[in-house]
């Protein structure tokens, strides 16, 4: 299917997005929808995990200031029209939703990527020394991850897998997951893996839209074997399609190993 692009392309197409945010540009000390739709955007793409509840403080300033130096944006902390439409290409925001979890609530750990019953979505509740704990509702289903791996990276990675390399025998769609997390463990690259994979020309499959397909169970198992440990690719950093790669650039890379139709380097 896809191989990582060397080449430029124009705005991330993204099918499930609609009229979003207001003309205002959002800054520190802001609060109200917009505010909340930028805090479920950027947890969406695991910029920001703090509480969605439409304040816009330090930790949602910070998560903004990062979510712009990975997408070569101006790096200003202030969600004006570049920056939000770049949020809107790159995320999904389900309003009804998140505004449904607050009304009743509940106060995000996690929003995006999964479905919305496996959303870790737990109520707070004052314990006896007067300070908040977490009490797991009863209608969210508990969901085992890999540690340091949030549901969103898992989910991210699986859409990339299967964007990228559906089409690949199953050992080369754990290598192109793997390619991912060397990446994030790389200092020549993003160290998130929403960085990594929206990292600007950096996958085909975010160029054409297809990073939005719903991944199937191979997917996701092969980034979990990728987690887990496995590495077919011998620590590529770098893969592409011999068949398809328009960029000389490429060529010149170390090149270690074929698997199915994409050729790994470093």
């Amino acid at each position: 299917m896809g191989c990582m692009l060397v080449i430029g392309f124009g705005s991330v197409f993204n099918p499930n997005t609609s009229q979003a945010f207001s003309p205002q540009v959002i800054q520190h000390g802001a609060t109200g929808d917009d505010v909340i739709e930028l805090q479920a955007r950027l947890q969406y793409l695991g910029f920001y995990n703090g509480k969605i509840d439409g304040v816009f403080g330090w930790g949602t300033y910070w998560a903004l200031r990062n979510f712009q130096y990975e997408f070569g944006l101006e790096i200003d902390g202030l969600a004006g029209q570049t920056t939000k439409n770049k949020l809107v290409n790159a995320s999904n925001y389900d309003e009804s939703f998140v505004k449904e979890q607050i009304a009743q609530g509940r106060k995000f750990t996690h929003y995006g990527g999964v479905e919305k019953e496996k959303q870790s979505t737990p109520k707070r509740a004052a314990n006896n020394k007067g300070t908040e704990k977490p009490e797991p509702t009863t209608n969210v289903t508990s969901v085992n991850v890999p540690q340091g791996f949030s549901q969103n990276d898992i989910q991210l990675m699986a859409n990339a897998v299967y964007g990228e390399a559906r089409g690949e025998p199953y050992e080369g769609q754990v290598a192109v997951a793997a390619v991912i997390l060397n990446r994030v463990e790389s200092a020549s690259f993003p160290d998130t893996v929403a960085g990594v994979i929206f990292e600007p020309r950096a996958f085909t499959a975010v160029a054409d839209g297809q990073i939005w397909l719903t991944p199937n169970e191979r997917a996701k198992e092969a980034v979990i074997d990728a987690i887990n440990g496995w590495d077919p690719s011998a620590n590529a950093t770098y893969y592409f399609n011999p068949d398809t790669a328009t960029s000389p650039w490429i060529w010149t890379r170390p090149q270690i190993k074929k698997i199915g139709k994409h050729i790994f380097c470093k």
